[in-house]
């Protein structure tokens, strides 16, 4: 009995950690797209987790909710903010900071 109470921890943390790091690719393929897209440049390949909730998927269960920041340019001299959050491992919403379109 005690070993499955020392398991139990164990599992709920490799669970987690593996969870993270999809959520983490997730994130980062999302803002590639959206940056190509917008034709912007992703800055450092990389989106940096700032928030870890709970919330409320759209069926009213709870879910972990992650919001990443990412840095992009239109230009290559600036550097402007994305943010992207993930419910469940699904793209909830993606918000940019405002930047100046180039014409070809």
């Amino acid at each position: 009995m005690t070993d499955i109470l020392l398991l139990f921890p164990l599992g709920v943390v490799i669970w987690y950690w593996l969870d993270s790091l999809r959520a983490l690719e997730i994130a980062r393929t999302e803002a590639k797209l959206v940056c190509n897209k917008a034709n912007v440049q992703l800055l450092d390949d990389t989106v940096a987790r700032i928030s870890l909730a709970l919330a409320r998927n759209p069926s009213g269960r709870r879910a972990l909710q992650r919001i990443y920041r990412f840095e992009f340019s239109e230009t290559g001299d600036t550097r402007l903010e994305g943010r992207l959050t993930l419910l469940a491992g699904r793209v909830e919403s993606v918000t940019m900071e405002p930047y100046r379109v180039f014409d070809d």
